[in-house]
């Protein structure tokens, strides 16, 4: 099995996909993987805001529209996976779009909604809905058309069971991370279950669906349950949920599902072609240009708590409340500023599992050095592990969202000696692993999880992590480059090494997408400016250095990214094979098929224009080893072992390869070899005497044609391209 991740948007619906059917049939792929499908709000991009679960989306097509491009897929071998969007629905402008949101809004605790969403109605008895702004006493809410109406707001008139609150506040409702317009969902309760789910558990039943991606069940009271509901009620379809795994964190062996979406993989892939000698050189250039602390870890514990203070005050209250008082509060908040993963999966009315005991424990113990009050971190930890239902819940649904604000949206955008580094799950500090650790982890993957590159939510497309990768071996000389170049413009300490880094990685880039992205990080950093800070000088001024880098810089800049074009390339393909033909389920992002070198969201939901056709070198490699490898799968099939293969030589360490099902007797075989490091490869004078003994058997490589077999010198097997496709030919006995 294999995936091909596209974006719907209304301009990209399902017509549109089903006419790209013979393009991704010719890739290889098994199965189209689709952004999610239900009604959202009628302009979105990326479909996660729904408003109506009982439809398919009306501007991709139609449930008509839906069974026709799902009907011109089979005919091409393309089977179908949803992603699926279970912890949230959204509040739209106006709210009537949310029909079970307005009848709440109208009816209160009585309407047959209000199980639905976790409610918090207040001492008043009402929700609390943060939706004014400022100058709000000029141009108040006011009756109109039979509704309250607020700019593009409307309200129930009259209804006594909300309360118009400032924007800023928190609301009275639990919501995605700190995004007052996403509600979320008790999916943990039957009939919302059912609601939410009927029109995706409908096209599974009809054959139309064969796997569903989850987004994000951490949100969710008991992601266990919930998995095993889906698991049960879906008939046991491939299934795999948007679970960050921080470190060496693994997957509870408990949760119904086949694996992750992959980012723990991108991760130990990238590490795999990050030079380790890299690290001090860069977190000191870092340093110094930036004045930041060298220690991450300080780094990630002040954004983590600056976003609980800014973002997360009325979760935080309700946690405390839940807790047992104010006065446990500030223990509360180091403590959720300690924890360094997501969720800890402790169920309530369950003994805690021993590794979450040991989890929070060591957290408390970080909480209370910091506090200076061990008694009331104890009592924290206590409660959290084995107090109350709704303590224990509301503990695991706040941790999640503070990992998500404080390090995805905060720590990343300030700690940055190695962007390529930075990546959701991913951890910044540590620089570099080896194919000796790769193989470990290969050896305990789940054989159903998905592995990628890209995704709609990495900071970074893969490519323009293979030329940051480069950097790491280059150190002296990256830092050359910015001296040069922050020599003619510069702006904010902050953000312009960061700047530096994306411009070189995503050359060329034309100077609208570097400031978009740059505003972005800016607000993401919350140092100078944010989302809900904003400063209009400040801005001005960012959008004036991305076009004056770009103009005045553009030409080093591009000279720079040429001089590590082998070496890029190098590490691109290296990840790329490394990724399709590990153990797992490999997803190739839409467009990543050939270079790609976008930077985060939106960035890197532009539309892709097919088919995607080679412009060089780097290009007509990347889609021949995908296409290769895909093919090779197929005809592979699933459930094949996984052997390391040790390189023998002075060079060895440069080499990362394994082979898929090549054992005795078996009907079938690849061999998959990388480069690592390409730099230090160079400057050792290659290969040298360095040998790969093959397993028994004539290989072919898919790249070049030609066979190997035996002990391959890798200056012979890796001749042409830096990587080696291998498949076993299989000799007819008669």
């Amino acid at each position: 099995m294999s995936t091909y991740r596209v974006q719907l948007t209304p301009g990209h619906g399902f017509a549109e996909v089903a006419a790209l059917a013979p393009y991704l049939a010719g890739l290889g792929v098994s199965h189209v993987y689709l952004s999610p499908v239900l009604q959202s709000v009628p302009a979105s991009l990326h479909g996660y805001d729904v408003t109506d679960h009982s439809r398919v989306r009306a501007e991709f097509g139609g449930l008509a529209g839906f069974r026709a491009m799902a009907e011109t897929l089979a005919a091409h071998g393309l089977g179908i996976v949803l992603d699926i969007v279970p912890n949230h629905m959204t509040v739209p402008v106006p709210e009537s779009g949310n029909a079970q949101l307005w009848s709440v809004l109208r009816e209160g605790p009585a309407s047959p909604y209000a199980a639905w969403f976790d409610i918090d109605w207040g001492e008043d008895g009402r929700m609390t809905m943060p939706v004014l702004g400022p100058g709000v006493e000029d141009d108040p809410p006011r009756p109109e058309g039979g509704v309250l109406r607020y700019h593009d707001h409307e309200f129930p008139l009259p209804a006594d069971h909300y309360r118009l609150g400032h924007y800023w506040e928190g609301p009275g409702y639990r919501r995605f991370f700190d995004v007052s317009s996403l509600i979320a969902l008790r999916v943990e309760d039957d009939e919302v279950f059912e609601a939410t789910h009927r029109v995706i558990l409908s096209l599974v039943g009809e054959g139309l669906v064969d796997g569903l991606r989850v987004d994000h069940p951490d949100g969710l009271t008991d992601p266990r349950g919930y998995l095993a509901r889906l698991r049960e009620r879906s008939g046991g379809v491939w299934t795999v949920a948007e679970k960050i795994l921080v470190g060496g964190e693994r997957l509870p062996a408990d949760w119904a599902c086949d694996g992750t979406t992959g980012y723990d993989a991108l991760n130990r892939i990238t590490g795999l072609f990050v030079d380790p000698e890299g690290r001090e050189p860069l977190v000191a250039e870092f340093a110094r240009r930036t004045g930041v602390s060298r220690d991450y870890a300080d780094v990630v514990h002040e954004a983590k708590r600056e976003v609980l203070d800014l973002f997360f005050t009325t979760e935080v209250d309700r946690l405390v409340a839940a807790l047992g008082g104010p006065h446990l509060r500030a223990a509360t908040v180091e403590l959720l500023a300690a924890m360094p993963v997501y969720r800890a999966y402790v169920v309530p009315g369950e003994p805690p599992p021993a590794r979450a005991v040991r989890l929070v424990e060591d957290a408390g113990r970080v909480a209370a050095a910091r506090l200076g009050d061990e008694a009331a971190v104890a009592e924290v930890v206590k409660r959290v592990l084995y107090g109350t239902p709704e303590a224990v819940v509301r503990f695991q649904q706040t941790t999640g969202p503070v990992m998500a604000k404080g390090v995805e949206d905060t720590a990343l955008y300030r700690w940055y000696p190695l962007a390529c580094l930075n990546e959701v799950g991913g951890e910044p500090g540590e620089f570099g692993g080896s194919a000796e650790g790769f193989h470990d982890y290969c050896a305990a993957l789940p054989p159903g999880t998905m592995t990628t590159l890209s995704t709609h939510d990495t900071k970074r497309s893969e490519d323009v992590r293979a030329r940051l990768a480069v950097l790491s071996e280059i150190p002296a000389e990256w830092a050359r480059a910015v001296d040069d170049w922050s020599s003619r413009v510069a702006f904010d300490p902050a953000l312009d090494y960061l700047a530096w880094q994306n411009l070189m990685a995503a050359w060329p880039i034309e100077p609208a997408r570097f400031a978009a992205y740059l505003h972005k990080a800016a607000r993401e950093a919350k140092t100078a400016i944010s989302w809900v800070r904003p400063d209009p000088v400040y801005e001005h001024g960012l959008g004036d250095f991305a076009a004056r880098a770009v103009a005045e810089c553009g030409d080093s800049v591009a000279a720079f990214a040429r001089r590590i074009e082998p070496h890029a390339m190098a590490n691109s393909l290296g990840q790329k094979i490394v990724q399709l033909m590990m153990p797992g389920v490999p997803d190739v992002y839409q467009g990543n098929e050939i270079t790609d070198f976008s930077l985060v969201d939106p960035d890197n939901r532009r539309p892709v224009r097919y088919p995607c056709v080679p412009r060089g070198e780097w290009d007509a490699a990347k889609l021949l080893l995908t296409r290769a490898a895909l093919g090779l799968r197929r005809r592979m099939g699933g459930g094949l072992p996984y052997t390391p293969l040790r390189a023998e030589g002075p060079a060895a360490g440069h080499a990362v390869a394994f082979a898929r099902g090549a054992r005795a007797g078996a009907a079938a075989g690849a061999v998959a070899v990388a480069t690592r490091l390409p730099v230090g490869l160079s400057r050792r004078g290659g290969w040298g005497g360095t040998w790969l003994p093959l397993p028994a058997g004539r290989w072919r490589d898919l790249l070049t044609g030609h066979l190997h077999t035996g002990r391959v010198p890798l200056a012979h097997l890796l001749s042409r391209y830096p990587v080696a496709l291998l498949e076993r030919e299989v000799i007819d006995a008669q």
